[in-house]
């Protein structure tokens, strides 16, 4: 209850005042960082607002998705165990769920690469891994050197510096790939709904300069997108958005820094 109420004291902020109208837009690329409850309450604020034809998912396999039966929307039990959410990794799944019931009859899609896509492409090459449309979003591109050198940092910082220098390149690809994925099902998303399309994502993915964005403007320029970047107070995301808002931090959120953890454990 205390969520929805937040959630309603949002609703009456700036927030929602700057959000465009829904009709400007064909996909609308929703930020976040992943365990900040407040952000997910904008998100599924913005979704209320949109009333999307879809929903696309980072968070979830096309298999997954494929569970989200709009009758289950309104039990968020239910609808959890259908989609084996709380066994997969991301944050619980009570923050997320004011999104689905935001949008209670919108098709869902499910856009996580699934870890054998990755594997795959960190052995046969990303282009290879992606398929056929490798080429239209960009995946056959080489970065500009200081992009890549930029993308493999935030890599190296994102594994607590613990990755060999070889892996590096590598692992920036799944990035791309992963980027590419979103974009190729919004696309999908558009194209079978006819929108409008809200895509729930890391900020890392929602960057217009490289992530999701970036990959459907190459694929498909006439699509009208829009990106929205959600930080907190005096920390807003990195990279390029249509818009950025700071939202409070969640006191609820688990902020233990998980390089402690690792560095622990394996004594480096």
């Amino acid at each position: 209850m205390k969520r929805w109420v937040l959630a309603a004291l949002v609703l009456a902020s700036p927030v929602m005042a700057d959000m465009p109208d829904r009709g400007s837009y064909d996909v609308w690329f929703l930020g976040e960082l992943h365990t900040n409850g407040n952000h997910h309450l904008v998100q599924a604020d913005w979704v209320t607002a949109m009333a999307p034809a879809a929903l696309v998912f980072e968070m979830l396999t096309p298999d997954q998705a494929a569970q989200a039966a709009p009758e289950l929307r309104i039990d968020a039990e239910a609808l959890e165990q259908a989609l084996g959410w709380n066994a997969s990794g991301w944050p619980d799944f009570s923050i997320y769920y004011p999104i689905f019931a935001a949008a209670p009859t919108a098709a869902i899609y499910g856009a996580a690469v699934p870890r054998d896509a990755a594997r795959d492409a960190m052995s046969a090459g990303v282009a290879t891994a992606f398929g056929a449309d490798a080429a239209a979003f960009g995946l056959t591109q080489t970065l500009p050197p200081d992009q890549q050198s930029a993308r493999e940092d935030m890599q190296l910082a994102a594994h607590c510096n613990a990755l060999p220098p070889d892996m590096l390149p590598m692992m920036v690809d799944v990035q791309r790939m992963r980027d590419a994925t979103l974009a190729q099902v919004a696309l999908t998303a558009l194209t079978e709904t006819g929108g409008p399309v809200a895509v729930i994502t890391g900020n890392g993915h929602a960057r217009t300069d490289w992530g999701a964005p970036a990959a459907l403007a190459l694929a498909a320029p006439e699509v009208r997108q829009y990106s929205l970047g959600l930080g907190e107070p005096g920390q807003p995301p990195l990279g390029t958005f249509s818009q950025v808002i700071e939202v409070p931090k969640d006191p609820n959120a688990d902020t233990a820094d998980p390089c402690e953890a690792f560095t622990s454990r394996t004594g480096n």
